[in-house]
């Protein structure tokens, strides 16, 4: 199995193999740290990363394990979880907040006294999918602790960040600052077959240069074939579910649909043949054993 079975010129950053040599490895930390500050509000700024062990055990034996696809910390000590989601899951949002509780708890100082302060932690959810249907143009979310009646921040030390891939649709011309840029090239990567005009930084010209496929030694090739497989397969079982979740919804509305119709007009036929009825002066009682019809009705008419 070689390159020649790819007729992607990038890497496909959805993938496990893709994400993790993006993000995850020190060779091409540079590119995680530009990604996370175009995320951060304007003034903070990361200068350098560390990464942590991205997996992680609960401190009880009913916990379940917690695998990070990125984890990281930054010169203050704060905590970044970056997590790439193919799919919707039932429990989303529980599972992104189950993750965060890991690096709150492992900041407890084990075996001296402790006075709570905890530095800052970010999730970072990269999704292939929509959760919020309710507008389209929103797909920038971070979400904070806040006090329902000021509206105010009640934490700032807890920012969850979750981004909608398939609603970002900016073409190359519309990028405006590198947020655009960044979401631009996750969003479009694997099907770019050169580096576009607009991304000029030199930022990009490493991350081009760590996702061209030709530049692969063998072993890499192999991982990532392994991985695009995997993220394939997974698609098609999505897609066969989803299709098969829309005609049985079709199926079920049509069927739904006939029977009210037949409703409907056996409804206005009792009502035409009482209307003709009452017109030659049959009596209300008559009328009404005959079509099953209140007295009401048959008034109206």
């Amino acid at each position: 199995m070689g390159s020649e079975g790819l007729i992607e010129k990038y890497i496909n950053p959805y993938t496990d193999f893709g994400f993790k040599k993006l993000f995850g490895t020190e060779l091409n930390k540079d590119l995680l740290i530009s990604f996370l500050n175009s995320l951060l509000p304007d003034g903070q700024v990361i200068k350098d990363v560390t990464y942590l062990n991205a997996e992680q055990l609960g401190t009880l034996e009913a916990d379940r394990r917690a695998v990070f696809d990125v984890y990281c910390e930054n010169e203050q000590g704060e905590k970044f979880l970056v997590e790439m989601q193919k799919g919707e899951q039932q429990f989303f949002k529980d599972r992104s907040i189950f993750y965060t509780t890991f690096p709150i708890r492992e900041q407890a100082m084990k075996g001296r006294s402790w006075n709570y302060e905890l530095k800052a932690v970010y999730t970072v959810g990269i999704l292939n999918f929509a959760f919020d249907n309710k507008n389209n143009d929103y797909f920038h979310h971070e979400v904070k602790l806040v006090d329902m009646g000021s509206q105010e921040v009640f934490y700032d030390k807890l920012t969850l960040i979750y981004l909608e891939m398939p609603k970002f649709n900016k073409t190359e011309h519309e990028l405006e600052n590198m947020f655009d840029k960044w979401m631009f090239v996750l969003r479009n990567l694997s099907r770019l077959m050169e580096r576009p005009a607009a991304l000029q930084e030199r930022i990009f010209t490493r991350l081009f240069e760590a996702a061209e496929i030709a530049r692969f030694n063998r072993q890499e090739l192999v991982e990532y074939e392994d991985s695009l497989k995997n993220f394939r397969d997974w698609y098609s079982v999505m897609e066969t579910s989803l299709n098969k979740g829309r005609a049985e919804g079709l199926a079920e509305g049509i069927e739904k649909g006939l029977a009210e119709g037949l409703e409907k007009g056996r409804t206005e036929g009792v009502l035409e043949v009482a209307r003709k009825m009452k017109s030659n002066s049959i009596p209300l009682q008559t009328i009404q054993e005959l079509t099953g019809l209140s007295f009401g009705e048959i008034e109206k008419l």
